[in-house]
């Protein structure tokens, strides 16, 4: 039950979103621009790395939206997905990838955590500075909202298939409120 009064059949994100509309467009527009955006990262690659960073903070309402939408527009899909969360280091994905990936662990552990080697290893394996850049807003901004999501105890939806019918639409319409 969420600590303040709020649609329980509306899990996650959006039912803070509707609690609060005022915040539904600048929370949107972000996400909008940073998962569907112009930008280097293929989409997916953006929702795998908030997927990836929404698992190691539990967040279970995050890691499963952003899971299934990462799956739904990235070969491998669903199993792919789970292996990243599992070990991204043995994870059938590129090393530009990897490496980004470690970035955003890093940034979810503290933004001072990202070093020199985290960055060099990225450019090593091919990630531009704009790349390196989004990946470390992508990680920061899902630390922001999987701490929004869980700090209020949203909903949690309790058929897995709910996931796969968010990303069904947020991939076709994106993350722009209605």
């Amino acid at each position: 039950m969420a600590h303040i009064d709020l649609d329980d059949g509306i899990p996650g994100l959006p039912s803070l979103l509707r609690f609060r509309p005022e915040t539904a467009g600048p929370l949107g527009a972000l996400a909008e621009t940073l998962l569907r955006g112009p930008g280097p990262l293929e989409r997916g690659e953006r929702e795998l790395i908030g997927a990836y960073v929404s698992e190691l903070n539990g967040c279970r309402y995050c890691a499963g939206t952003h899971g299934a939408c990462a799956a739904a527009q990235l070969p491998g899909g669903t199993n792919l997905v789970e292996q990243v969360h599992a070990d991204p280091s043995t994870a059938p994905v590129s090393d530009r990838l990897r490496a980004l990936l470690a970035i955003a662990a890093a940034v979810r552990r503290g933004g001072r955590e990202v070093g020199e080697a985290h960055v060099a290893a990225a450019r090593a394996a091919g990630a531009t500075d704009v790349e390196i850049h989004d990946t470390v807003l992508i990680a920061a901004a899902f630390c922001m909202y999987n701490r929004y999501v869980d700090g209020l105890a949203t909903a949690v939806p309790a058929d897995p298939s709910a996931y796969a019918r968010a990303a069904e639409r947020l991939v076709a319409e994106g993350y722009a409120p209605r």
